[in-house]
């Protein structure tokens, strides 16, 4: 009798023992996911506080707006780029306005743009257009203004655009304007994709642009 008395405290104390440790597994696993909903929430606030400032760091280019000659006052340094080859589609004007703190740069080789400082608004288009227009589709002038981020026109584009029935398109091009470091604005110029797929390397007639 005092055997099975003994067995039912010892049973009974390792019951007690066994409860206390499921308490503890239990404790700790409350005290796990308590901990790795702290950490997300620590995460989210983080990231709520970080992303507006991203937000501002993300690179976008400038703006263009629809500009007519009559907005072009002024001297400009004119940018022509292209007109390499007979059927250089890659062709198109900048009027970088002058005087004030962005010079716009291509994103090519010296050998693919002229520049010439000190130009009349007046004479800047007049030559900006004869410039673009040598090519056999050409269709008409197409004037837009270069925006910075305060809404400032700080230069004119003049881009050609084609009879629509040759390519298919009348705008060829695919233009953006990224502003860098000390006033500096790259110029990223290329042919849209349908158009660039169907286009052969150099052309018949190089060096149509001259100096």
């Amino acid at each position: 009798m005092m055997f099975i008395c003994i067995d039912n405290v010892v049973k009974l104390y390792s019951g007690s023992n066994m409860f206390e440790e499921k308490l503890q597994d239990r404790k700790k696993g409350v005290t796990s996911k308590m901990k790795t909903i702290v950490n997300c929430i620590t995460v989210l606030i983080a990231i709520l506080i970080i992303a507006p400032g991203l937000s501002f760091a993300i690179e976008r280019p400038l703006n263009t707006l629809e500009a007519t000659a009559a907005d072009i006052t002024g001297t400009y340094t004119l940018i022509l780029y292209g007109r390499g080859f007979s059927d250089d589609l890659e062709t198109i004007a900048i009027l970088d306005k002058e005087g004030d703190q962005y010079t716009f740069e291509p994103y090519a080789p010296d050998f693919d743009y002229i520049l010439k400082h000190q130009v009349k608004a007046k004479d800047a288009l007049k030559e900006a257009e004869n410039f673009i227009s040598f090519h056999y589709s050409f269709w008409k002038l197409q004037l837009s203004r270069i925006i910075d981020k305060k809404g400032n026109t700080i230069a004119y584009e003049a881009r050609p655009l084609y009879l629509p029935f040759t390519f298919g398109v009348s705008d060829v091009l695919e233009v953006s304007y990224w502003f860098k470091e000390s006033g500096r604005v790259k110029i990223l110029i290329r042919l849209i994709p349908s158009i660039e797929r169907t286009r052969f390397p150099g052309g018949a007639d190089a060096g149509v642009g001259g100096n």
